[in-house]
């Protein structure tokens, strides 16, 4: 059913954590509160705390998780300010991070956040609606360049250029506002060879935009440093992804602290004093099954990583 959000991953993330019942974990991402539904039914004297910026999420997931009031504790927050966070409700070493950076089904599915391009809305795409510039300002006030370099850069989008020159034309003759405005000026910029592709033509141009409104990439490599410090011996990070640019700075991330020596490979012994803190309990990502696929389609992009702390 339409706005039904369904967590991706759900089974393997939480297992991934591999959670103490006595436990501290953090939900970076609380979204509507499926992770932390799972992750909080495995706990006894633990601890949770659930983090996420919008406040229509927090306000469903509140609802979803008042049974676990006694071992959860929700935080309006953005999750780069996670070590704020943890420091103002007295945590200290963690034993899991789950982060879940996929846009949830309500925020797609509502007309008024902009996130969707099959939906018409006004181009919006803040996760917090109190704050922040918007898609529409991005679209109307950022030079060409710009625009061409968001499009490229973070949509990997191979017409980025050309989309960006129909924007500067289409705006000069009038602001664009909505998300099927967008959309269309988008596919009129592609030739016809790329409007035949499996994927919907706006798909890359929408995903850059979401990420360059909200700041996603730029906030990520902090908050996975701040996590990986913040891990117990033996603790898990546990990080969904939906696109390879996440997917890669989450490997990277990981690999940097499991593999980054950087003396010359001929050397009999370390000599850079690098000291290997992290592993990855997964080489490669896990991906959802074909029955997952079937029951959400939205979850065909979803990349899962597991590391733990030596």
């Amino acid at each position: 059913m339409a706005g039904e959000h369904v967590p991706v991953l759900l089974r393997e993330a939480v297992e991934g954590l591999d959670i103490k019942p006595d436990g501290i974990y953090v939900d970076g991402t609380l979204g509507r509160g499926g992770h932390s539904e799972e992750i909080a039914k495995r706990l006894t004297t633990g601890k949770l705390i659930s983090i996420d910026r919008d406040q229509t999420a927090i306000e469903a997931s509140s609802r979803r998780l008042a049974r676990f009031a006694d071992r959860v504790t929700i935080v309006k927050a953005n999750f780069r300010d996670m070590g704020e966070v943890l420091e103002g409700q007295g945590i200290g070493p963690v034993d899991g991070f789950l982060f879940d950076l996929g846009v949830s089904s309500p925020q797609l599915d509502d007309a008024g956040r902009g996130f969707s391009y099959m939906v018409d809305a006004p181009l919006d795409m803040r996760m917090d609606r109190t704050s922040g510039i918007t898609a529409c300002d991005i679209v109307n006030t950022w030079t060409q360049e710009e625009l061409a370099d968001i499009f490229f850069r973070y949509g990997e989008e191979r017409y980025s250029r050309r989309i960006a020159g129909a924007i500067i034309a289409r705006r000069e003759e009038t602001p664009i506002t909505s998300t099927v405005q967008l959309s269309d000026i988008i596919k009129s910029a592609m030739p016809a060879a790329a409007l035949r592709e499996k994927q919907h033509p706006a798909k890359r141009c929408f995903q850059a935009l979401r990420i360059a409104v909200n700041d996603e990439l730029g906030a990520l490599s902090d908050v996975l440093e701040t996590a990986m410090d913040r891990l117990s011996t033996g603790g898990r990070l546990a990080v969904i992804s939906f696109h390879s640019l996440e997917d890669r700075i989450v490997k990277n991330a990981i690999r940097a602290r499991e593999n980054g020596c950087t003396c010359p490979p001929g050397l009999p012994v370390c000599v850079c004093g690098f000291v290997k803190t992290m592993r990855s309990v997964n080489r490669k990502p896990i991906t959802p099954s074909p029955e997952e696929l079937e029951r959400n389609p939205r979850a065909r992009s979803a990349k899962l990583r597991v590391a733990e702390k030596l």
